[in-house]
């Protein structure tokens, strides 16, 4: 490998574009491709760079492991566990899951608190400037506050946590599919995610706290489950049973569904959320514990509600929580109505695909913007907020004044405080403004008024026009700048839009309500961008409060659906693919089954073998020369011979992890000549508490000379039982038992009569099995790809 590089040095003098091949090289010592042999049908070697792009940093992509690593300590700690112990075990997991509810909770409380109460004054403010027709300083009242509140969000962003920036919800995803995301759940980056959502929100952008309540309810629970910050970790002994990726991955979650039944009140769409569109492994009793924490969060966010409809929390009150009750609605409809369910769900699927693709253009034309620095991050979050402030002020000055419906209260309309349906804005008592009424407010009451039922008048068309065209062009410029974000809210509100506007065409056929109409455009449009169905029916029930929007609410998400995967893929996988997250689908792609494993291994870097008692000298190099995070552990000489050979061959012991490696040389467990160690040798020096650590380098160990010279024996750290398949196996049928156990590497072993040593031939990792590398190496594949997953 040594002289691969020298080799290479050379010739980037000769080529000027071989020099960004090399540091890419340099960056993965593995990759380079040059002396390995060519396949029929190959292009290039399979890509090996394990770099993903997680806000502004570029960071090494590192595998969870979520296998159990059954070595000798792990097989001598679980026998020698009282029954206490699994009690204590079992006992703190209910704990922690109670603990995850009730923080995730008490924060979205306290930012929905606070954004309705900054937001409430700034709105009514600017209101009486309009009341006294000083219309300039209620404009630059408006921009100014808005531009302060972006400014704080973005600042904090850029600065001091960048992953705080979007939703986070396709990093949780990538996490619990197997992939550590660098400096995603710290405390940092929940305090940025908390306080940047208070401010993105209450300065009106075209955004919701639903994905960063659904990101900081997994920082709170991956705090919980490692007792802290890094810096600050608490050394409760307890807290020992969750110092590993399996527990900690339960935890979040947990901590994810928390989050979304904290933004829409929905416990059960919050597990099902979960379960649909987060999480890649689950069993019943994950399930239990995540609906235990869902209402955990639902009893804290009614008790808060009841106490704040006494007036104690300023002007949170009627607002805050999204909340849709149209249980008093009789919902009426007839065979004919669903053909127009269906129109709108075919809408919902174009639109959203659509919206999908300029959006993944617009996220690429960031991606430059961003990386020329955190000034140009910071100036594009300020344009957009100054672009949204001007908008939302300067367009209802274009609708026409409507007078108000007699038969409505005047405390009801018009309308001068922060809430209501009917604002009056610039027009004569009487009037009201209806642009006003969605523009000029929070995004949660704009969705509550243009959800409203039994108002057949309120919105002229060209009002929904207006207000659909600027929310297409706001939720496709938002999104992607340097603040807290979410996507479910501005999807929702685009979708409100064109669906109470064909509700206002079909009226005179149908029997639905305009109101119901603007929910099932919401669902649609969700649906056809987002790509999810039984959790979005689910979430949308406990909003409306109305199981009689359930059959035609699945018709809608069934077809959106099914529009939208016909066109592209869904939202999250396309941010998923620009961060360079690798995420490996339960269900595999047709064209695989014409790959087989081996042919798959061949096209990557030789793998790397330890010996069961080996050099320490070996081990510093491999640790220093390589990036892989595992290693097959081989045993000489343990296999009879064949016919024809003098010794026997090799034999698989079993898979032995980075981190237990350094470990191994940071406690200097060395030996001086070449032999096994007993148990109790082992037990003295190692405990399964210390080999679930992942902190360090092999640069940070200082190994001497004469300690280069001696031995450590890996069979007590190596895991004796890791998963293998044969090179014959087609990839189709190797990848899922790959997301669905949840681990990280797989070995591929010969076919067993082929005789041929050693025995393990390569390792699949998920970094390196992701359909987009995999159809880089074999273009011909591309052909025979189809969209439909098997089963």
């Amino acid at each position: 490998m040594g002289e691969d590089s020298r080799e290479f040095g050379k010739s980037t003098k000769i080529n000027h574009k071989m020099e960004e091949v090399q540091r890419e090289e340099e960056i993965d010592p593995e990759s380079n491709p040059l002396n390995e042999p060519l396949l029929l049908k190959r292009t290039r070697t399979l890509s090996s760079n394990p770099l993903a792009l997680v806000g502004e940093k570029v960071s090494y992509i590192e595998s969870l492991d979520y296998e159990i690593n059954e070595n000798d300590l792990f097989k001598h700690d679980w026998r020698s566990r009282s029954r206490v112990q699994v009690l204590q075990y079992i006992f703190l997991k209910w704990l922690l899951a109670f603990l995850v509810g009730l923080l995730t909770g008490i924060i979205a409380t306290l930012i929905n608190l606070a954004v309705e109460n900054i937001a409430g004054y700034k709105l009514l403010a600017v209101l009486k400037y309009i009341h006294k027709e000083r219309y300039l300083t209620g404009f630059l009242y408006f921009t100014g506050i808005n531009f302060v509140l972006t400014f704080v969000a973005a600042i904090l962003c850029v600065c001091f946590a960048p992953t705080a920036a979007g939703p986070g919800i396709p990093e949780i995803k990538a996490y619990l599919n197997g992939v550590d995301t660098p400096n995603m759940f710290g405390a940092t980056t929940l305090i940025v995610k908390i306080i940047g959502s208070i401010g993105a929100v209450s300065a009106g952008l075209d955004l919701g706290k639903e994905g960063p309540l659904v990101h900081i309810g997994s920082c709170i629970a991956s705090l919980l489950g490692q007792g802290g910050p890094d810096n600050y970790r608490t050394k409760w002994h307890w807290l020992r049973y969750f110092n590993n990726d399996r527990d900690r991955r339960d935890l979040i979650t947990c901590g994810s569904s928390s989050g979304v039944c904290a933004a829409f009140r929905a416990p059960v769409g919050g597990v099902l959320f979960a379960l649909e569109e987060v999480a890649t492994w689950w069993r019943s009793a994950l399930l239990w514990r995540t609906f235990f924490s869902t209402a955990v969060v639902v009893v804290v966010l009614r008790a808060f509600i009841e106490i704040c409809h006494t007036g104690k929390c300023g002007l949170f009150g009627e607002g805050g929580l999204i909340m849709f009750d149209v249980s008093n609605v009789t919902v009426r409809y007839h065979v004919m109505d669903i053909v127009l369910v269906v129109v709108i769900g075919i809408i919902g699927g174009v639109l959203g695909s659509l919206y999908n693709h300029v959006l993944h253009k617009v996220l690429r034309l960031y991606n430059l913007i961003n990386q020329k620095g955190r000034t140009h991050k910071l100036l594009l979050s300020l344009a957009v907020a100054l672009f949204t402030s001007m908008c939302q002020y300067g367009l209802p000055f274009l609708a026409k004044c409507t007078p108000c419906d007699p038969s409505l209260p005047e405390s009801a309309c018009p309308t001068n405080g922060r809430s209501g349906n009917f604002k009056q804005f610039n027009c004569p008592p009487g009037y009201y403004n209806d642009l006003a009424t969605l523009l000029l407010t929070t995004n949660d009451d704009a969705v509550r008024n243009i959800f409203s039922t039994n108002t057949p008048q309120e919105y002229q068309p060209l009002s929904l026009v207006i207000f659909f065209l600027l929310y297409c062009i706001l939720g496709l410029i938002t999104f992607g700048i340097a603040v807290p974000s979410g996507l479910f809210l501005p999807i929702i509100l685009m979708g409100s839009g064109y669906g109470r506007l064909l509700g206002i065409y079909m009226g005179p056929h149908t029997n639905i309500d305009q109101g119901l109409f603007a929910v099932l455009g919401a669902a649609s449009l969700m649906a056809g961008s987002m790509r999810m169905t039984v959790s979005l029916c689910v979430i949308f029930l406990e909003l409306t409060n109305n199981l009689l929007l359930l059959p035609i609410t699945m018709i809608v998400l069934l077809i959106a659906k099914t529009v939208g995967d016909s066109f592209n893929p869904s939202i999250y996988e396309i941010i998923l693919h620009l961060k360079g997250l690798p995420f490996i689908d339960a269900n595999p792609e047709p064209w695989m089954r014409n790959l087989t494993v081996g042919e798959l291994v061949d096209v990557k870097p030789p793998v790397v073998t330890l010996h069961g008692v080996e050099k320490v000298a070996k081990i510093v190099d491999v640790l220093k020369n390589t990036t892989h995070n595992a290693f097959p552990v081989m045993d000489n000489g343990v296999v009879p011979p064949v016919v024809g050979q003098a010794n026997g061959g090799t034999e698989l012991h079993g898979l032995i992890l980075r981190a237990h490696l350094i470990q191994a040389i940071k406690k200097k467990w060395f030996l001086k000549e070449r032999r096994r160690t007993e148990e109790w040798e082992v037990r003295e020096k190692f405990t399964w508490v210390e080999l679930a650590e992942r902190e360090g380098s092999i640069e940070e160990v200082a190994v001497t000379s004469e300690e280069m010279e001696m031995f450590v024996d890996l069979h007590p750290l190596t895991n004796t039982s890791p998963f293998t398949v044969l090179e014959s196996m087609s990839v189709a049928k190797a990848m899922p038992s790959q997301p669905f156990l949840k681990l990280p590497y797989i070995l591929t072993q010969m076919m067993p009569s082929s005789h041929r040593y050693p025995p393990v031939i390569g390792i699949l990792t998920q970094a390196r099995s992701t359909c987009p590398n995999i159809l880089t190496v074999f273009p011909h594949l591309a052909k025979s790809k189809g969209r439909e997953k098997t089963n």
